[in-house]
């Protein structure tokens, strides 16, 4: 399905796949392997967010998928997230949602917020809470009645 639909169908929290439709070099070939990864991953859906208007230059909507964080044990030293625009090329699917009764943990409330952790439930969101320490943190829970309420709208992505 296109980038749109994702943007306005896919749940915060949903695991979303990007291809641009190339078969997987073999792994001998290192430098290939890394650039078709490059348009070929998954993500989890941490962020939506409206056009912007930089000076003369109107950005389109876009989505931002959580990629990976690398480190050790507990110490995240990066994480990678990738941005996609409306206008995108690449091919995107809903491979998992969000389960009922998990819970978003944003970074802050507003327009701008972005999805930080989803919890398996309450408690856990709580615990996770006090582990990371996120003053303006939002939870947000997956209740039955937003996903009854995608499918009865035909959101299905």
């Amino acid at each position: 399905m296109p980038a749109s639909l994702i943007y306005d169908l896919a749940p915060i929290g949903s695991i979303v796949s990007w291809s641009d439709g190339t078969p997987r070099p073999p792994e001998r070939f290192k430098k290939k392997l890394a650039a078709w990864q490059t348009r070929n991953s998954r993500g989890r859906l941490i962020r939506r967010e409206g056009p912007r208007q930089i000076g003369n230059y109107s950005s389109p909507e876009y989505f931002t998928l959580h990629e990976a964080d690398f480190g050790d044990r507990n110490v995240v030293v990066m994480r990678v997230h990738r941005t996609f625009g409306l206008d995108s090329d690449l091919t995107f699917k809903v491979i998992e949602r969000p389960p009922t009764g998990s819970v978003r943990i944003f970074d802050r409330a507003g327009p701008s917020r972005e999805l930080v952790h989803l919890a398996e439930n309450h408690e856990a969101a709580g615990v996770w809470l006090q582990l990371h320490g996120y003053p303006g943190a939002v939870l947000e829970p997956v209740t039955a009645d937003e996903i009854a309420a995608h499918h009865v709208e035909g959101r299905t992505a």
